[in-house]
């Protein structure tokens, strides 16, 4: 899996994986111009949609109805370490479900790989490099030729 990040300007990044490009942006009032979720409201995002993706998956194997199925996903922001926590995941189905479907949605969202990422700690490496000169000399400057 890769994900490919790029500075438009100001606060503002373009997010890229396999030929799909999101926005990523600050509100006004942290210096962005709103045109985009901030990254902790992608990762939420991330959550929900995976965890919808578990609850439509167990609701269409029993020939249930999906369509309208919600996610709500929120958590506080915390300090020292500045982080998101508390998360708390609402599924919404659209039908009405019995206490052994509700159980079973609950297991199928714990099987989201992001919420089983989040609770077993992954290991992250920081590789930081600058061009070198001959990536520069390849990489058109806005404006000239290429």
């Amino acid at each position: 899996m890769e994900v490919k990040v790029e500075h438009l300007e100001g606060v503002k990044f373009s997010v890229a994986a396999r030929g799909h490009v999101i926005v990523n942006d600050q509100p006004v009032e942290d210096g962005g111009t709103d045109e985009g979720m901030t990254p902790p409201e992608m990762l939420l995002g991330s959550l929900a949609s995976c965890a919808a993706y578990y609850a439509a998956y167990y609701l269409k194997a029993r020939k249930l109805a999906t369509s309208g199925t919600r996610v709500i996903v929120t958590a506080e922001k915390l300090t020292n370490p500045s982080r998101i926590d508390h998360f708390k995941i609402e599924v919404i189905a659209p039908v009405a479900l019995t206490p052994e479907q509700v159980e079973g949605i609950d297991r199928a969202v714990h099987r989201c790989i992001v919420h089983n990422t989040l609770l077993t700690p992954p290991t992250i490496t920081t590789a930081v490099r600058g061009q070198d000169v001959a990536e520069m000399q390849s990489v058109p400057v806005a404006g000239s030729p290429a």
